[in-house]
């Protein structure tokens, strides 16, 4: 699908309700699970149709430390989280986005979302591309780059794009998605105070005017001592095509489970207003490819 018919895509909805989730971990992987099942749950109470986690979300964010006893974190995709979560998703008839440390085979490791539909079905998967190796941020020890593209999801509620962490200071992800048609692009994160905590509000703004689409920002709260003394900071949001919070940003101390509707009209009528993919230069751009 091209940039231009998204905004007539899923064209018998104008809104979508929406969920993401914001918490501190809790210590191991089983808990984090059933944290995670207990807000799709309460989601869903709420009437939310999708749902997304924040970055790694079953497990801490080891990587303020090189350490490789943490590579057991990872799993495979499917697996025994995500199964457990397709489950879910088919019970609670709800789209849920799920970041998780995956293992491909033994030393081939990536930041990864998983994308599953209303119906259950494990509908693929995005991998981080842009991997940092920063004081606090020692990925390139835990992570290949992603592999596999920018993909779109074709869901129940539209078309889902994702974005991880570290991937948000690079513009042409964003692009790229809006090509491929999202609607919504979600972009789980662990981000601590400091570093580019001034960026957290303007980045995933600018984005979402940029490519004239909603997007999810999703970020963990608390300190995770065991691994290093950075402080999450929280505030997740979503932000509509015109760069505006929908609705208030969450806590950045505490966990939150945070749902708003989205008017998915909005991004026709913003398209309509700025012909931003009409009028880009892409036979101008060759320098943006070179090395």
């Amino acid at each position: 699908m091209s940039a231009q018919e998204a905004g007539g895509a899923n064209e018998g909805r104008t809104s979508v309700r929406a969920a993401i989730v914001q918490t501190n971990w809790t210590g191991d992987r089983e808990s984090m699970v059933a944290a995670h099942i207990d807000h799709a749950r309460e989601a869903a109470a709420q009437g939310a149709q999708i749902i997304g986690f924040q970055e790694v979300f079953n497990a801490p964010y080891f990587c303020q430390v090189q350490d490789s006893r943490y590579y057991e974190f990872a799993e495979s995709i499917p697996g025994p989280t995500i199964d457990t979560f397709c489950t879910l998703a088919r019970e609670l008839a709800m789209v849920m986005v799920v970041p998780i440390y995956e293992r491909e085979q033994d030393g081939v490791l990536y930041n990864t979302a998983a994308v599953i539909d209303a119906d259950g079905a494990l509908l693929g998967k995005y991998r981080k591309h842009h991997i940092p190796q920063v004081k606090g941020f020692w990925e390139k020890f835990y992570f290949k780059p992603g592999n596999l593209g920018w993909p779109v999801f074709d869901t129940a509620v539209g078309k889902v794009g994702v974005y991880i962490c570290y991937d948000r200071h690079f513009p042409e992800g964003w692009r790229a998605l809006g090509l491929a048609g999202a609607q919504i692009v979600f972009n789980p994160s662990a981000t601590s105070r400091g570093l580019s905590s001034y960026l957290w509000k303007l980045e995933q703004p600018a984005a979402a005017v940029a490519n004239e689409y909603f997007v999810a920002a999703i970020n963990r709260v608390g300190i995770e001592s065991e691994y290093g003394d950075d402080d999450f900071y929280g505030t997740s949001y979503f932000v509509d095509p015109e760069g505006k919070f929908v609705g208030d940003v969450a806590s950045d101390q505490d966990p939150e489970l945070v749902v708003r509707d989205l008017d998915l009209s909005l991004i026709r009528t913003v398209r309509d207003r700025w012909a931003f993919y009409r009028d880009r230069r892409p036979d101008a751009y060759g320098i943006l490819t070179e090395p």
